[in-house]
């Protein structure tokens, strides 16, 4: 039974690869496009915006920084989520830098054995995040022209993180491989521990500088590729009108619940890329505001197949398995969307309306919204030029690196 099932998924995966090398053969432009579009995204804010989080991750972990704040905060972590205080940096870069840091640095503790399996499974799920530069910039600014409207959504997609992150605490049982469990809050452990991190790896400053650029480097490099290959899929299956098909299914389970129909083939893009999809949904007709958010909400708590396989990727290089994270993506999905209904009224400021007063508004979206949006113009502005930078250093330092390995 195991072999016939093993036959099926290797025609199906055959068949699948096929079909659409055909497609892309027919349709050469279409699939240019598409592929121009995946790399100017990348190369202009996903390689500059992630390169320094990246880099500066490898330090902190290699400086000790990292079992640090594991010793500090295993008092916090463990009771509320199972997993090492180490977590709670692993939670705090993802959220700044933004997808897929989480799964990258869940994976670097696991190889190095500061996590068991279970917990990384644990970790992965609510540590994949949008970073609020997306959130603020691209989205509410750049796409819905309503700074006002990243409140919402950050607050739904943060807040839905951490119920993921609660609801996780329950998944499996199996006892942790490290674990400071029962150590009481103690600033002397933790800077021993830190010290102890740092002793243990005896690499040059030069070295381990050369290092974290490869590494960092590496996985953007495997990043870009899957932007792009999840551009041209988006393209093809659009342009062949398998969108449609599915966008049909979509919209008879929205009219179900009482929304738009025309939002089902926002939400179709946005399931294989959030960029495209959100920018949809902004564009969407004969539709509201509220209902727009809600589907926004949705498309960037599921993260896209794009980025999951991104995280599909960097998981393989251990045995945290996949599976656990799809599922806590399409829960955070929900929760996400549920959490925007119900506080959209609340949050949400519009400064288009006469009652409201003018020393909230400004206020209100001065201080949580143009630090990200002036961020995000600046990567638009000179994101290209930090990644010819970036990519120029990786060339330079290419022949060190092979010829280490080597010796």
């Amino acid at each position: 039974m195991k072999r016939d099932s093993s036959i099926l998924k290797t025609i199906l995966f055959g068949t699948t690869t096929t079909f659409l090398a055909i497609s892309f053969m027919i349709f050469p432009k279409e699939a240019y496009d598409a592929s121009v579009r995946g790399l100017t995204m990348w190369w202009d804010v996903v390689f500059p915006s992630l390169l320094p989080f990246f880099i500066l991750s490898e330090f902190l972990i290699r400086f000790g920084v990292v079992s640090f704040i594991g010793a500090l905060f295993e008092p916090i972590m463990r009771p509320l989520f199972r997993v090492p205080g180490s977590g709670s940096f692993v939670w705090a870069m993802g959220l700044a830098s933004g997808f897929p840091a989480g799964a990258k640095l869940t994976a670097r503790l696991r190889q190095e054995g500061k996590i068991s399996s279970i917990e990384g499974e644990r970790l992965v799920s609510f540590t994949n995040a949008s970073n609020p530069l997306f959130i603020f910039g691209a989205i509410s600014v750049g796409f819905f022209h309503d700074p006002a409207l990243g409140i919402v959504l950050a607050a739904a997609h943060y807040v839905g993180n951490i119920i993921v992150g609660l609801a996780m605490r329950f998944y499996g049982n199996e006892t942790p491989t490290y674990s400071n469990k029962g150590q009481e809050f103690s600033f002397k452990y933790a800077i021993k521990s830190m010290h102890e991190e740092r002793l243990s790896d005896d690499r040059p400053l030069g070295k381990l500088m050369g290092d974290a650029v490869h590494s960092a480097i590496q996985t953007l490099l495997m990043i870009g590729g899957f932007i792009i290959l999840f551009s041209v899929l988006n393209e093809i299956l659009d342009i062949i009108h398998i969108t449609a098909i599915v966008s049909f299914v979509i919209s008879i389970v929205l009219s179900m619940i009482q929304m738009p129909n025309e939002l089902s083939p926002a939400i179709i893009q946005g399931i294989f890329e959030i960029t495209i999809g959100s920018d949809l949904v902004s564009q969407t007709q004969e539709t509201s505001l509220i209902e727009k958010a809600i589907v926004t909400s949705f498309i960037l708590a599921f993260n896209g197949l794009s980025v999951q396989a991104q995280v599909a990727s960097i998981l393989s290089e251990t045995d945290i398995r996949f599976r656990p994270f799809f599922f806590a993506r399409c829960f955070h999905g929900f929760v996400a969307a549920i959490l925007t209904y119900f506080i959209f009224d609340w949050l949400y400021i519009d400064s288009t309306d006469s009652s409201t007063t003018e020393a909230v508004v400004p206020a209100f979206q001065n201080v949580n919204v143009t630090v990200f949006h002036n961020m995000y113009e600046f990567l638009l502005n000179w994101g290209s030029f930090i990644t010819i930078i970036g990519l120029s250093v990786w060339i330079l330092l290419l022949p060190m690196k092979s010829k280490t390995l080597q010796n």
